[in-house]
């Protein structure tokens, strides 16, 4: 207890967990990379977008983000796959920075990745795309980037260079995968953030390759996204709650999912390209499908903003109108003040772990698994090749069986 205390420090809201994984360790041979997002930001949807070259899916703020002299949207993306199979996200770095640019002017990443969906196909045209960038670049950040020719790679990015960490180099990655957090391998050594988070996963990842076992999205979302074991303090909160025949309160820090954490999302690297994606607080979240080829009207109504997002903000307009939320992001974190309810004082730093899992099996994490193992069965029989197929039918029963789970 003492050791936990010590570790209740200020943490950076921005501070993500990540890994990329080649088609070596994968269960289809095809490449696949894990977002967990931490943000402040709680509330996030999917949008498409048209970009120059490409159509694309992208993790957005539900919030808009406007200019204020022109009154116009500001277009930024927080991870996202276009139609042709490239795929990218980042993690914050807080220790690459090597200049004294003011940390204001350097929250590019989101810019540079909505740019970068638009216009890339694959490792290549996204390298290219950082070299043309207008320096400085406005970011201190790990790009991980997939695309359907095998390519997988990160691309550690300060205001004026980047260096490429490419997973395929089996002298950098010899087991077929990196993890990423919250700091650079190339830069100031012992410095940034997320270490624990970074050794958990990293633990977890290794345990499963090393046993044989294959990496696919459900694993992640079960071992990573809703994990919690705590790599420093060595204790896994749902054996701790088996032993002691039940685990009520638990302080919420250096796992992976935390209270700041607003989704997660896997990208899975083909022609075809899928990501699956929980919106909202992933301990009560649910996983769902998403195919780029659909197009526009291929993204349930669950997932988006509930109406049209306009471009052109005029007065009056609430940039955080409810609206702009995905239904399916409003459900999770409604259950979400549940396992967070102490607001005063420091008791927003304790979660309630019993409403996420207990020996009752009825926890939100328990719960969660038998909706998505219909979710994750049935989208084994869609054919998600079918281009413009809003696949409405497999959407509109998954969104039942959803609903059903919260009420």
């Amino acid at each position: 207890l003492c050791l936990s205390l010590f570790l209740m420090i200020y943490t950076p809201a921005d501070s993500c967990t990540s890994a990329i994984f080649t088609g070596k360790v994968n269960k289809d041979g095809k490449p696949l990379m894990w977002k967990h997002r931490d943000t402040k930001e709680e509330n996030n949807r999917i949008e498409y977008f048209k970009g120059p070259k490409y159509s694309f899916y992208a993790l957005v703020n539900s919030p808009l983000v406007i200019k204020k002299k022109s009154k116009m949207r500001s277009f930024e993306a927080w991870n996202g796959t276009n139609e042709v199979g490239f795929s990218i996200m980042n993690t914050a770095s807080y220790n690459l920075k090597d200049d004294n640019i003011p940390n204001l002017k350097t929250d590019n990443e989101g810019v540079i990745m909505y740019k970068a969906l638009g216009r890339c196909k694959n490792l290549s045209d996204f390298e290219k795309l950082l070299d043309t960038l207008k320096r400085p670049m406005g970011v201190e950040s790990n790009f991980g980037v997939i695309d359907n020719e095998g390519g997988a790679a990160y691309y550690e990015v300060n205001n004026t260079s980047w260096t490429k960490i490419d997973v395929n180099d089996p002298k950098i990655a010899p087991q077929g995968y990196l993890v990423y957090t919250n700091h650079s391998y190339t830069g100031r050594k012992d410095e940034g953030m997320g270490y624990i988070r970074y050794t958990t996963a990293d633990i977890t990842i290794k345990k499963r390759i090393e046993r044989g076992g294959k990496i696919t999205p459900r694993w992640i979302f079960d071992n990573l996204s809703r994990s919690f074991y705590h790599s420093l303090l060595d204790i896994d909160l749902k054996k701790e709650a088996v032993k002691n025949n039940g685990l009520d309160w638990f302080i919420d820090q250096d796992f992976i999912p935390r209270k700041s954490s607003t989704s997660s999302v896997v990208f899975h690297g083909s022609k075809n390209p899928i990501m699956w994606v929980v919106l909202g607080y992933p301990p009560t979240a649910v996983a769902v499908p998403l195919s780029v080829r659909s197009g526009a009207e291929g993204i349930p109504s669950f997932m988006k903003s509930t109406i049209k997002v306009p471009d052109n903000v005029k007065d009056g307009f609430d940039k955080r109108d409810s609206r702009l939320n995905a239904p399916i992001c409003n459900l999770s974190l409604k259950v979400k003040q549940d396992v967070f309810p102490i607001k005063r004082g420091n008791g927003g730093k304790y979660l309630n772990f019993s409403l996420l899992w207990n020996i009752e099996n009825t926890g939100w994490i328990q719960r969660i698994e038998s909706v998505e193992d219909y979710i994750f069965s049935e989208a084994e029989k869609v054919d998600w090749n079918k281009k413009g197929d809003t696949h409405a039918e497999y959407y509109s029963a998954i969104w039942e069986k959803i609903k059903k789970l919260y009420e």
